[in-house]
């Protein structure tokens, strides 16, 4: 009983302590700035809109060093586009005829585990699902990653496959290839982000190749 109070007592203080940490953020922010949040308030004007994993050692707007206002942001587990995923279509249509971003970025990471778990044969109840989308991934480019010996760059290999994939179903999406056409923007690029150095990298996703060649099979929009 007293080890349950003990266990208690330290998750009421964490959660306690989620309160005095913003108390100390909003004033330093204020300090720093007395008009910064009428300034979030008003508006938001963000020129990326960034998909990345839900993985909380990745934190989107403070790897890529941007401001609250800066970045619009959706997670999900393995930074998945699925086209019957209505909480992601919904976030790219919004950010791309509303909020007009310039870029969109897919983000995975090393050591996904969502990935991982994607690798391995086991029944993940309601994830099955979600995972089916990886192994597809994998499906697509087994000829490549069953080359692959080492199971570690098999897997980190997997990871830049399944972010490859994730920006041509953002291409393959009304909302961007419209907007692209009409405005030359949004700009699709796909990143890893290593959790052991802290670094992003860019794969050079060739977007206008990728675009046309996409839209020989998904062409949405006609010029």
């Amino acid at each position: 009983m007293m080890c349950g109070q003990g266990a208690r007592m330290d998750t009421e203080e964490m959660y306690r302590r989620v309160f005095e940490n913003n108390a100390r953020w909003v004033a330093r922010r204020t300090r720093d700035d007395p008009e910064f949040f009428e300034k979030m308030a008003r508006e938001q004007v963000p020129d990326f809109l960034y998909i990345g994993c839900s993985d909380s050692r990745v934190p989107a707007s403070e790897i890529m060093g941007l401001e609250p206002g800066e970045v619009f942001i959706h997670r999900n587990i393995g930074n998945l586009v699925s086209s019957i995923d209505l909480n992601v279509n919904c976030v790219i249509q919004y950010g791309v005829e509303v909020l007009r971003v310039k870029h969109i970025i897919v983000c995975g990471h090393y050591g996904c585990g969502g990935v991982k778990a994607a690798m391995e044969p086991y029944d993940r109840g309601l994830l099955n699902g979600w995972l089916r989308q990886i192994r597809d991934v994998y499906r697509l480019h087994q000829a490549e990653l069953d080359a692959i010996d080492d199971p570690e760059a098999r897997y980190r290999r997997l990871v830049e496959l399944n972010v490859h994939e994730q920006c041509d179903n953002v291409i393959k999406t009304a909302a961007v290839q419209k907007s692209w056409l009409a405005n030359g923007y949004p700009i699709v690029h796909g990143w890893v982000y290593d959790l052991h150095n802290g670094l992003l990298q860019d794969l050079g996703v060739p977007f206008a190749a990728r675009l046309e060649k996409v839209r020989e099979l998904y062409r949405l929009v006609v010029p």
